[in-house]
C-alpha cells in the first residue's frame, strides 16, 4: 500500500508544541467561497435534477442554470452578509471567472478577498491533458486580474495526481488545502521545496452536507456551532483552524442564507476568534517556524 509519507510525516496533534495566533486567539476561522465556471457544452458532473428517463443531455440546462443562479444571485447575498460583518473571505476561484463573470470577480477584488487558485474552469485535475499548462494558465489569469500571484490552491473537487503538488510548487504556489486531515497547518514536501497545508473542510462544506447527505440548513448551522465550540475549547491549549466552505448556488439561495448569517453572528459573540483568510493563516504559520 502506498502512503504519502514522502510528502509529510504522521504527527499526532497531542504531541505538538503549541503555536500562537495573533492577539492570543484560540481559533482561526476562514471562509472559502467556491466561485466556479462550468462548461455549458459538457455534461454536468453535479446534478441537482436527474435527466428524464435517465438519459443525460447536453446542454444540461437545469443543472447548468442551477450553478449559474449562484453567480447571478447567490454570490451577492454572500458578499452582502460578509461585508456587513466586516469579514474578508477567500475565494477558491476558477480563473476563467475573471473573464466570464467579471462583475463577480471585480466585487471580490474590491472587497479585499483573497484569490485562491482553483483551476481554469471546473474539472478534475487528473483528467487534464496538460496539468502543468492548466496550473500555469490559472495562476497567470489570477495574477493579471488581481495584480498579484495567488499563494493558495484548492484543486477542483480536491483532485490531485501524484505530480500535482510538485507542479504547484514549481509555479510558485505556497499553500494548498486539498488535504483535509488536520486542524492545524503542516508542511508538505515537494520536489520544488515545501508547501504548507492549510486546513480545509468536508464536515462544514455545503456540498457533502446538503447535496450528498441531504442535511437541512438548520442541521448545517447546528454542526457549525458544535464544531466551533469544540475547536474553541481545544484552542485554549493549542489553537485550531476552522474552515467553512460554501458555494453560491447552494448556501446563497433564499431559504439558506439566514443560516449562513446566523453562523457568523454566533461565532462573533466569542472572544479570541480570528476571522481571517487562508493566505494570512499560511503567513502566520510560516512566521512561527
Amino acid at each position: 500500500m502506498r502512503l504519502p509519507r514522502e510528502r509529510f510525516d504522521y504527527s499526532p496533534i497531542t504531541g505538538r508544541r503549541p503555536w500562537k495566533l495573533p492577539k492570543g486567539a484560540r481559533i482561526a476561522v476562514w471562509t472559502i467561497v467556491n466561485v466556479e465556471e462550468w462548461d455549458f457544452e459538457k455534461g454536468m458532473a453535479r446534478q441537482y435534477l436527474t435527466a428524464p428517463q435517465g438519459v443525460a443531455t447536453v446542454p444540461d440546462v437545469p443543472n447548468w442554470a442551477w450553478h449559474d443562479y449562484g453567480m447571478r444571485v447567490g454570490f451577492w447575498r454572500f458578499l452582502e452578509a460578509l461585508s456587513k460583518r466586516k469579514i474578508r473571505a477567500t475565494t477558491a476561484i476558477n480563473a476563467h471567472v475573471c473573464e466570464s463573470y467579471e462583475p463577480v470577480a471585480r466585487a471580490m477584488l474590491e472587497a479585499g478577498w483573497e484569490f485562491m487558485g482553483h483551476g481554469v474552469v471546473q474539472g478534475a485535475m487528473h483528467l487534464l491533458p496538460d496539468q502543468r499548462a492548466a496550473i500555469r494558465e490559472a495562476v497567470n489569469l489570477l495574477r493579471d486580474f488581481t495584480g498579484k500571484k495567488p499563494k493558495g490552491w484548492l484543486g477542483p473537487g480536491l483532485s490531485e495526481t501524484w505530480e500535482t503538488l510538485d507542479l504547484l510548487a514549481e509555479e510558485g504556489i505556497e499553500y494548498v488545502s486539498d488535504w483535509v486531515n488536520d486542524d492545524q497547518p503542516y508542511e508538505i514536501r515537494t520536489s520544488a521545496g515545501p508547501l504548507v497545508s492549510v486546513p480545509y473542510t468536508l464536515e462544514l462544506n455545503d456540498i457533502p452536507m446538503m447535496v450528498i447527505q441531504h442535511h437541512t440548513s438548520a442541521e448545517w448551522l447546528r454542526r457549525v456551532k458544535d464544531q466551533f465550540d469544540r475547536l474553541y475549547a481545544e484552542g485554549a491549549r493549542n489553537p485550531r483552524v476552522m474552515a467553512l466552505a460554501v458555494h453560491p448556488y447552494i448556501s446563497g439561495v433564499p431559504h439558506r442564507i439566514k443560516y449562513f448569517e446566523a453562523a457568523y453572528d454566533y461565532m462573533r459573540t466569542k472572544r479570541g476568534v480570528w476571522f481571517t483568510t487562508g493566505e494570512e493563516i499560511y503567513e502566520w504559520y510560516r512566521s512561527q517556524q
